[in-house]
């Protein structure tokens, strides 16, 4: 009797499905919750950062995964739709993180896109709020996309890359971070 309970549990686990691993996106410059340290704010504005864009590293994208779009979003910024500060698309799928600096533009993997940010440039952004405004939070995802590239026009809005991403996504990771002055 104990054999067959044994068999029983035994062929219950090989047929149970395996759990996939988490879709994660982390960074070893900024800590979700932490403070944006000064080398990763913008250098304008009336802020003197060195406006570098951190390093980025996920895994765990979900099976189908064909590329990636990345975005950091400020949703504080006092302009009524919030504050775009990097967004790239088409980033291929054998990617799994980007360097420090990536989002210099020529900097990015081959094949991605740097979108315009709320700059008015491409590339990273950093932070710089309005002084003395509480500290705003930095939106840091990563979508996981099943589509090799995204059927967008020339010079896209970040609107329209979210758009397209949003019936394109299969999964997301995200963390946030603050900065305030």
């Amino acid at each position: 009797m104990r054999l067959l309970a044994t068999l029983t549990l035994l062929l219950g686990l090989a047929a149970a499905p395996a759990t996939a691993a988490p879709f994660t996106l982390t960074s070893p410059d900024i800590k979700p919750g932490s403070k944006i340290a000064s080398q990763f704010i913008f250098n304008g504005f009336g802020c003197t950062g060195q406006n570098v864009s951190p390093a980025l590293s996920w895994s765990g994208a979900p099976v189908g995964t064909k590329s990636f779009v990345l975005t950091v979003y400020d949703p504080d910024a006092p302009t009524g739709s919030g504050f775009w500060h990097w967004v790239m698309y088409n980033i291929p799928v054998g990617t799994s993180s980007l360097a420090q600096g990536a989002g210099t533009p020529g900097k990015e993997p081959p094949g991605a896109v740097q979108a315009t940010t709320d700059y008015s440039t491409p590339g990273w952004g950093g932070p710089c709020p309005p002084p003395g405004d509480k500290p705003h939070r930095y939106i840091f995802t990563l979508y996981a996309v099943k589509v090799d590239k995204l059927e967008v026009p020339p010079n896209p809005s970040d609107a329209v890359i979210g758009f397209v991403t949003h019936f394109a996504t299969i999964g997301k990771a995200s963390f946030t971070a603050r900065y305030g002055r």
